[in-house]
């Protein structure tokens, strides 16, 4: 493996009585796309938000760049700025334009200029197709449009790992393609991925790893085709099953947001 960009050590995360994650340990190295899957309540999500800190874990060591993010002593702002997020929900201001969504944060934060904030936004917004969009409104765009205005925002920050939850989750089935090639040309120009996902032709095409969580515990951790296409453990081959049967689909499918409401 390259060089660790993501290291978790002995994580645990409880939220009163549940304890959600028990003891990860995961490493995910320089330009690696690490796809993360699992049932609803296996945590997936909540294992993603500990890497920035969004959740603050309850035992354990999250490391991002070589620095320990749950160091009590870290800039934790600092790191943030290395960390790309995107969300199941876009979060675009509403009264921004698109332009206005990608620079405010560049200003704010990294105290650009107008002018370079612009031009940084211009050329995230050509990355991911959607520069003839720059002064539209969030409302007047697709989801998909909204949602790949929102992985532009995050690169438009200059990141050296992107965090991906469930991007295409909150989609209509039509819209999910444009965004998943955005992340696949991310993928290809060596972009350090972490990417919760039930997408598994996403997964078994583009990632590096696939990590299987369930229980709060990492079940399985191998390649897309040891993983996907071979898994050695029942409780995977269980989930593939009834994840890869539509008519199965009700049963095992996660329903956007449940990890959010606390596992």
């Amino acid at each position: 493996m390259s060089t660790p960009e993501i290291r978790v050590r002995d994580l645990h995360k409880s939220f009163g009585d549940n304890q959600v994650l028990k003891g990860i340990d995961l490493e995910i190295g320089q330009g690696e796309v690490v796809c993360v899957i699992g049932p609803s309540g296996s945590g997936k999500s909540t294992l993603l938000r500990c890497v920035n800190l969004l959740e603050e874990p309850t035992g354990g060591q999250v490391f991002v760049g070589g620095t320990e993010v749950t160091d009590p002593d870290v800039d934790i702002d600092a790191v943030r700025r290395r960390i790309g997020m995107v969300f199941q929900q876009f979060n675009l201001f509403p009264h921004l334009s698109v332009t206005g969504n990608l620079t405010l944060p560049q200003r704010r934060v990294l105290r650009r200029d107008k002018a370079e904030a612009a031009r940084v936004a211009a050329e995230n917004l050509a990355r991911v197709g959607l520069a003839d969009k720059a002064d539209a409104f969030p409302a007047s765009l697709s989801g998909g449009q909204q949602q790949r205005v929102a992985i532009a925002r995050a690169l438009a920050m200059g990141p050296d790992v992107m965090l991906f939850d469930e991007p295409t989750s909150a989609l209509d089935p039509e819209l999910v393609g444009d965004v998943l090639a955005v992340m696949r040309m991310l993928a290809d120009e060596g972009m350090t991925m972490m990417v919760v996902t039930h997408e598994m032709t996403f997964a078994r095409e583009v990632a590096d790893r696939v990590v299987f969580m369930d229980g709060g515990v990492i079940v399985e951790d191998g390649t897309p085709a040891q993983v996907i296409g071979n898994p050695s453990h029942e409780r995977t081959r269980h989930f593939l099953s009834r994840l890869l049967d539509p008519a199965m689909a009700d049963v095992e499918e996660e329903t956007p947001g449940a990890e959010d409401a606390r596992e």
